[in-house]
């Protein structure tokens, strides 16, 4: 049965809290490949994941689209509209079966009004979202694309167990997948992948890929003032 503490946002909530707010929730169960939120929508509700995956995309007039990111369980979105009143900055759909609890701005702002710790999260997650903002914008200036999926493979990629020093990316995505990322077209990526692959750099595995050497990718972006994280 859905219950307010299912998200995770709201964990530190006393339990008084959680009988004001919980009958203002409303919960919903989304295919795959629904559409959760359209672009340029006028509503303001906020939504939580608590199970599955959604894919937050930007699409421009012209037919272009940019990945911004994927969002998994403990994730929400929506707070922006909720803050500001305008319209819907991106489309958000269903990347797997998700279970998504909306809640209405008011009350998400009635919320930040009286809980100081539910208030702290969400701004450390807008000043997070900034600063992931500034890093993309400072590759898209600085960086070539091929260097911009150097990064990106390096922040999908994750430690790849009984391999020390290696990462790897599971489920992989595609090329395509990978130059919408990136701000790209699918023949540079595909074009990058194979040069990768020649240097011993990049590898493909049943279910994965593999970057033997990340720490070498890394170098590489390295020499124009930018890195990336791996901790």
């Amino acid at each position: 049965m859905d219950n307010i503490r299912d998200i995770e946002l709201f964990s530190s909530l006393s339990a008084p809290s959680c009988q004001r707010h919980a009958s203002a929730i409303s919960w919903r169960t989304y295919g795959e490949n629904e559409l959760v939120v359209d672009i340029d929508d006028t509503s303001d509700d906020v939504l939580f994941v608590v199970s599955g995956m959604v894919r937050v995309v930007h699409r421009a007039e012209v037919g272009k689209e940019v990945i911004l990111g994927d969002r998994g369980p403990g994730s929400y979105f929506g707070e922006m509209a909720a803050i500001d009143g305008l319209a819907r900055s991106a489309n958000v759909t269903a990347l797997q079966t998700s279970r998504i609890a909306t809640l209405p701005a008011a009350t998400f702002l009635d919320v930040l009004a009286h809980e100081p710790e539910v208030c702290r999260r969400v701004l450390e997650g807008l000043v997070g979202g900034m600063r992931s903002l500034t890093r993309k914008l400072s590759e898209h200036a600085y960086l070539t694309a091929v260097e911009r999926l150097y990064c990106e493979l390096l922040r999908l990629s994750r430690p790849r167990k009984g391999h020390e020093g290696q990462r790897s990316i599971s489920p992989p995505p595609t090329q395509q997948e990978l130059a919408e990322r990136i701000g790209s077209r699918r023949e540079v990526v595909s074009r990058a992948i194979g040069a990768l692959e020649k240097d011993g750099l990049f590898e493909k595995t049943r279910g994965a890929l593999v970057l033997p050497d990340p720490n070498e990718l890394n170098r590489q972006v390295s020499q124009k003032g930018l890195w990336v994280n791996l901790d």
